[in-house]
């Protein structure tokens, strides 16, 4: 289930891409799939190594090209291991929610991305977060260590983003048929396992049968609900080509800035 819209996102074959909160590495085989090498990073070592088992059974499928390639590193989003401006494109899906300094992961995107570059950030969405958190306060920090510490606000992502010294450019919302869901788990207990509630069990069943069967009146519904239900917001930015380190340092100098 994919949360980037790669089209919109403009993904290339041969670009090299950090996925930023890999997770288990949906997004990380996507663009595998399309033909990028990718980076594969994660606070959290059980899902790395998840990536690193799965993968080569994809490439055995066919699903992507084994030449391509695709490294697992474990990395904190505020002191992002990697060089200036090694990437062409960034992922960063449903983590800087979970970041208490999420300035300083938002100038660590701007810093690992090329000028020219596109950057795609994920968030929970303000209105039915609101209402999760509403619901239980199990659901969020400081009761679910490690959990989403703030609640983002479309216009919030956007400003966060030109201060780091991208320039945002297109953003939707995605998943709304997950939102009830999340409102369903936190009214009845988030911590409970699945199975012990009749509704959220069944309405599990509903989305992983949306999820694998795709069916045209659940993609429509979402479709025309996400605007206002959407569980994600994406943003898109771009990193100006003239925020390159030589451009910066070329405006700097005494000839160019007129001293």
């Amino acid at each position: 289930m994919l949360t980037v819209d790669y089209d919109r996102f403009g993904l290339h074959p041969g670009d090299l891409l950090l996925d930023l909160g890999c997770g288990f590495g949906r997004h990380t085989y996507e663009a595998l799939a399309r033909g990028a090498h990718v980076v594969s990073c994660d606070m959290a070592l059980p899902e790395l190594d998840a990536i690193r088992t799965t993968a080569p059974m994809l490439v055995d499928d066919g699903t992507f090209d084994g030449s391509l390639l695709h490294a697992q590193v474990q990395g904190d989003g505020t002191r992002l291991p990697f060089p200036d401006e090694t990437f062409d494109k960034v992922i960063a899906s449903e983590v800087l929610e979970h970041v208490p300094d999420d300035l300083a992961a938002f100038d660590e995107l701007m810093r690992i991305l090329k000028p020219g570059g596109t950057i795609a950030v994920t968030v929970p969405a303000a209105f039915p977060e609101k209402l999760c958190w509403r619901l239980s306060s199990d659901y969020h920090a400081p009761a679910a260590v490690g959990g989403h510490v703030r609640i983002y606000t479309e216009d919030e992502v956007w400003a966060k983003l030109r201060g780091a010294g991208l320039d945002p450019r297109d953003s939707h919302k995605t998943h709304a048929l997950h939102s009830p869901y999340w409102w369903i788990r936190c009214a009845v207990g988030v911590n409970n396992e699945i199975d012990d509630n009749w509704s959220v069990r069944t309405y599990h069943k509903l989305l992983e049968w949306d999820i694998v069967k795709q069916p045209w009146l659940t993609r429509t519904a979402e479709k025309v609900l996400n605007p206002v239900l959407g569980k994600s917001l994406v943003v898109y930015a771009q990193k100006s080509p003239l925020r390159s380190r030589r451009a910066v340092e070329a405006l700097a100098t005494p000839e160019v800035a007129g001293v």
